[in-house]
């Protein structure tokens, strides 16, 4: 099936509003991480407590959090449980940092929040339904583990380009990776949302599926500079994302369309896994046509500017 039989956008002459759109985002996402809400790990990497309280009617944030204050637990995270059943809307998540729930006294969250709230509801007004700990040296494990095992997949794909390629189709493939991932995070970032282990689940589909995305382009791109080695790359690039166009639509517009459902009624334990992925798969198929592929043609350039040889190398061939 083909959408676009006759496209022919020159896609890297917008390589300058391609290249201001990545920087914008790129920028907000690094600022909100340094300076505003950095990176709002959850319970699973610093350690702490998550208590879920139902109340009868639907509370109000702010009461709560003064609640907690005027009870000595001092930086809870208050989050509405959005449902779409309804009922969930009288849920919220009070998360308590690692201070207040050590290895020693796993209980001292919920008796904070149990003493918190009856002091300023009644006992028949809400009920606790579920409580989370995790203690600090499990939750620091967890953390390290996640950073190696992203790491770790990128490095495996540049060696596996490398070798099905030429190094610099693994390099620009890994540094749009890089590039998706930082604006995903970035988002989790400037929405204050929290990077759980079901995040990190996500980023790494995700890392799986820019790359995938990403060799389909590439793959052409050395096909047809094997059959038109006359042909300047600026030509070939653009040609081959413009064979490649039906196919890259087709494919991400399904996959975001199920991404989407799931973020709109998977409900709120799936809420985090989704948003990553909603973003992830714009901005990764972004990424496949206005980040990598011009890098080879940046690369050609700056080979030609340094007088060596003009030609890109086509590579090992093999079959997509």
């Amino acid at each position: 099936m083909e959408l676009f039989r006759t496209t022919n956008i020159d896609w890297l002459g917008k390589k300058w509003y391609f290249l201001g759109f990545s920087l914008i985002f790129s920028v907000l996402g690094v600022m909100s991480i340094l300076f505003w809400h950095h990176i709002p790990l959850g319970v699973d990497f610093k350690g702490g407590t998550q208590v879920r309280v139902a109340f009868d009617q639907t509370p109000n944030e702010d009461h709560i959090r003064q609640a907690m204050d005027r009870a000595g637990v001092r930086d809870a995270r208050i989050q509405r449980v959005s449902d779409p059943s309804g009922h969930a809307a009288n849920k919220v998540i009070i998360a308590l940092p690692e201070s207040t729930a050590t290895d020693q006294s796993h209980d001292a969250g919920r008796q904070s929040v149990e003493t918190a709230l009856n002091a300023n509801y009644h006992d028949s007004a809400f009920t606790i339904e579920q409580v989370e700990i995790v203690g600090p040296t499990a939750g620091k494990q967890l953390q390290k583990q996640a950073w190696l095992a992203t790491l770790y997949s990128l490095i495996g794909m540049l060696i596996y380009l490398w070798f099905r390629f030429e190094l610099i189709y693994g390099v620009a493939a890994v540094v749009a990776v890089f590039h998706d991932t930082l604006i995903t995070v970035g988002a989790f970032s400037l929405t204050n949302q929290e990077i759980t282990l079901t995040v990190i689940a996500a980023i790494l589909t995700l890392i799986g599926y820019s790359m995938n995305d990403t060799i389909v382009v590439f793959d052409r791109i050395r096909e047809n500079l094997a059959l038109s080695r006359r042909e300047s790359l600026h030509d070939v690039v653009n040609r081959s994302i413009n064979q490649t166009l039906s196919r890259t639509v087709i494919s991400s517009g399904l996959t975001f369309l199920t991404v989407l459902s799931l973020y709109l009624f998977g409900g709120e334990v799936l809420h985090g896994f989704s948003f990553a992925l909603v973003v992830g798969i714009l901005i990764g198929t972004y990424s496949s046509i206005a980040v990598a592929a011009p890098m080879l043609v940046a690369y050609q350039d700056w080979r030609v500017k340094r007088g060596k040889s003009v030609t890109l190398p086509a590579g090992k061939r093999a079959k997509v």
